[in-house]
């Protein structure tokens, strides 16, 4: 099956407001960073053919990457809705892992049925530094399976995460990314020129942009 272009699937985390641009305005992030863009894809799940668009996206990313799969998780929270949606098309089992074992009960981290041996595929809603998600992997393989790969709807192409997923061993990919969303910003004239080269410099160092 073709892939369809980072570009269509970035247009259509731009018409939801799910990311939003803001070069000379930054946002800051809970870590502190300074940042020209928020990402929030939660926004999708309110436009039904937006969400049916994304959900089938992800499903063929799974069907044609990852055939082996024997079930789908997703991370708590973003993910929930993504890796259920998932699951449920493509009629595999689903887990969900929590940021933190739950404090009562049977003090679950992971919630659902694994199999020993299963290979597990884990859905996230977009990918920063990657640290999050490769807890909730390490989280999943205390559970005896293998985490075969993440997927994430939107990946910010962070060298820390790329060095964080290859010291882990754990494979990842997105359905669009922030070099597509740059481009298209670029194509559809909603940046200038001297705007996408504050939105590349942040990438590059993205935890001292913006403090000086």
């Amino acid at each position: 099956m073709a892939k369809t272009d980072e570009k269509v699937i970035a247009e259509k985390l731009l018409q939801a407001g799910a990311v939003k641009l803001s070069p000379e305005k930054p946002f800051t992030w809970a870590s502190g960073w300074k940042s020209p863009i928020y990402c929030d894809n939660r926004k999708l799940l309110s436009f039904p053919f937006i969400r049916d668009f994304i959900k089938s996206e992800l499903c063929n990313l799974v069907f044609d990457a990852y055939p082996e799969a024997d079930a789908i998780a997703g991370v708590a929270t973003a993910g929930i809705p993504w890796g259920a949606l998932v699951a449920d098309q493509l009629k595999l089992p689903f887990v969900y892992v929590r940021s933190k074992p739950k404090a009562h009960g049977m003090g679950n981290q992971v919630e659902g049925k694994l199999e020993q041996g299963w290979k597990v595929v884990m859905i996230e809603d977009l990918i920063s530094t990657g640290l999050s998600s490769l807890d909730a992997v390490n989280v999943l393989k205390t559970e005896n399976v293998d985490v075969v790969s993440v997927v994430s709807i939107f990946n910010y192409g962070f060298q820390k995460a790329v060095d964080a997923f290859e010291a882990n061993g754990t494979s990842y990919k997105s359905l669009t990314n922030y070099g597509a969303l740059i481009e298209l910003a670029r194509e559809k004239k909603t940046i200038k020129p001297e705007e996408e080269t504050k939105l590349l410099q942040w990438r590059e160092n993205p935890a001292e942009w913006g403090r000086g």
